[in-house]
């Protein structure tokens, strides 16, 4: 989905039809005063004043005419430079624009645009007449607190988009319909994976019984191809000392994320907002020889990190989270061939989910940050060289990304592109010169003497959370059979003379491991099996007189309208090959 934002043209243009909009309700409600407009990369915003009046959905009709009526008249737009002094005289009546007003510099030029009978403050630019704005739509109406502040009056927001033609229009509203159908928070909900209370907590999600399924499911599934690998992992604490982030560096760049510090006795403690610190220490713990290298330390890790509650989402991004995260200790001379694993080992995960839409970005410091990033060029340079040639000789396409960096090290971020919105980043991998010098990490080389190891950062499922949230999303909630939470749901056509055969069937699929429902409640066939579809359930078993009498199954497939007849071992077999297979 396009980000308005971004987008010069489309910037500009939903600038001016959020005049447009305060221009048309000024016409339908004189007493309105205006807050602030701007565009926002799904399209703007107006925060308005009606003194009392309140915004229906149904009013946005009313004022949709409107704006099309002026769009029509052609006014041409244009602009306006005024002292301070003029502003605050034209603008005496609106106690918003005074307050805008009065926070500018006295020799400030302040800029206005006129369109007839409708001025309002504005940087710009617009366009230059009311005629370019026919294609827009208005999307919602909202209260929004007066400088986002609870304890100020709520004012009206009306949310809109405008695009250049109609067919951009339709495309974007297309667009919008298919991500709130495939909207995970709806889903998640209504599928009962998640659900979130503020009595627990905002950002704070609690996976229910079917989430804890697909979240378990997917556990074992990464774990497993870690443990092929040579990974050995381990379990570590939710808090952390503040002096171990103060080692690691963390505590200087990354405090403002974590939540604050708890004081317990003689120590202060915080939640811990990474685990690469944990891990440090754990190889620290042991001595090592060049022999033992490389070391994989991999722990699926909750993690806690102080959001903004406005850029809370469901589970794509929350306050508590747990990483799929491990640790490489390596040698210089491992790099590459351990790197290489890495990258493979996304791709191999990609083509078991067919996530097909991605690139890499190699994500580099910015010099000029002094702040940002560790101060130490020589390190700097040999981690952002040595990473290119990595990339470069394992044959990775990527694009440089400068001041994307962690503080720490250059990454290789795989970017996703989801079947609706702007593209995430599923998985990254770090490279590390800094933190094993900074919790003195050392092995014992082949001389003899000690050397210090480089450290590999990555994470392939990035956070499960995350991950979750991008599957529900690409499927619409129907998981594959091996995620779902429910795969077989058994459907007796009769209580009486069905329930005994039933019963059979769902011990035979129970005992080989097969997540089964039994819906033997008094409800008619016809819901019970509307019902099944609704809740995405892999296979339906429908159980009437021909199954019991010979000792076979019929099964339609979710998204599918054909019905199977098979023995039910065949069935059974059927079914576990599939999820053994983990089409």
């Amino acid at each position: 989905m396009i980000n308005i934002k971004e987008n010069e043209n489309l910037n500009v243009l939903n600038h001016s039809c959020a005049h447009l909009l305060a221009h048309a309700v000024k016409h339908l409600y004189p007493e309105a005063k205006f807050w602030v407009g701007p565009v926002i990369s799904e399209g703007f915003y107006y925060d308005i004043d009606l003194e009392g009046k309140v915004i229906t959905e149904e009013d946005l009709d009313k004022i949709t005419k409107e704006m099309k009526k002026i769009a029509k008249s052609d006014k041409l737009i244009k602009r306006m430079e005024l002292t301070k002094e003029e502003a605050l005289e034209m603008f005496k009546d609106d106690p918003y624009k005074i307050d805008l007003i009065e926070n500018m510099k006295e020799d400030e030029v302040i800029s206005a645009y006129k369109q007839d009978d409708f001025i309002d403050l504005c940087r710009g630019p617009h366009v230059k007449s009311t005629k370019l704005l026919k294609h827009f739509k208005l999307l919602k109406v909202s209260g929004a607190y007066y400088k986002g502040d609870s304890n100020n009056k709520v004012l009206q927001r009306i949310y809109g988009i405008c695009f250049e033609t109609e067919e951009d229009l339709e495309n974007h509203l297309r667009e919008l319909e298919e991500a709130k159908a495939r909207d995970h928070r709806k889903l998640g909900r209504e599928l009962g994976i998640f659900m979130n209370d503020d009595l627990v907590g905002r950002g704070l999600p609690m996976f229910l019984p079917n989430g804890y399924i697909i979240w378990s499911e997917l556990e074992n599934y990464i774990k497993q191809k870690e443990i092929k690998l040579g990974y050995k992992h381990v379990k570590t604490p939710c808090l952390g000392n503040t002096e171990l982030y103060k080692t690691s560096g963390h505590w200087e760049h990354y405090k403002d994320d974590m939540f604050p510090a708890m004081k317990i006795d003689n120590e202060e403690f915080v939640l811990r907002p990474m685990n690469c610190p944990h891990h440090m220490m754990i190889f620290k713990n042991s001595l090592h020889s060049y022999k033992d290298l490389p070391i994989k330390i991999g722990e699926i890790a909750p993690d806690f990190r102080y959001e903004a509650s406005g850029a809370l989402k469901g589970i794509e991004r929350a306050r508590h989270f747990c990483q799929n995260d491990a640790h490489l200790f390596v040698t210089i001379d491992q790099i590459k061939d351990q790197f290489k694993e890495v990258v493979d080992l996304i791709l191999d995960v990609y083509h078991d989910f067919n996530i097909t839409n991605y690139h890499f970005e190699l994500s580099l410091r910015d010099p000029e940050d002094k702040v940002k990033y560790y101060q130490d060029d020589k390190m700097w340079d040999e981690a952002e060289s040595m990473l290119r040639k990595v990339l470069n000789d394992i044959g990775i396409d990527y694009e440089e990304k400068i001041g994307e960096a962690a503080f720490y090290g250059p990454k290789l971020d795989v970017q996703v592109k989801p079947a609706v919105g702007n593209e995430i980043t599923l998985s990254t991998c770090q490279l590390d010169f800094c933190l094993p010098q900074k919790f003195d990490l050392t092995y014992i080389d082949s001389n003899g003497d000690k050397q210090t190891p480089v450290v590999i950062h990555r994470a392939i499922l990035g956070s499960l959370d995350r991950f979750i949230a991008y599957l529900i999303e690409e499927t619409k909630g129907a998981f594959p059979l091996w995620l779902a939470p429910v795969q077989v749901n058994i459907i007796p056509v009769n209580h009486e003379y069905h329930l005994d055969y039933s019963k059979e069937i769902y011990d035979l699929l129970n005992e080989a491991d097969i997540r089964v429902n039994l819906d033997d409640r008094d409800e008619k066939l016809g819901y019970r099996m509307r019902e099944s579809v609704t809740k995405k359930i892999p296979y339906s078993l429908i159980i009437g007189d021909k199954e019991r009498d010979s000792g076979t199954i019929s099964y339609r497939k979710y998204g599918t309208e054909e019905t199977i007849n098979v023995t039910k071992e065949e069935f059974r077999d059927l079914i576990k090959r599939e999820i053994k297979d983990k089409k």
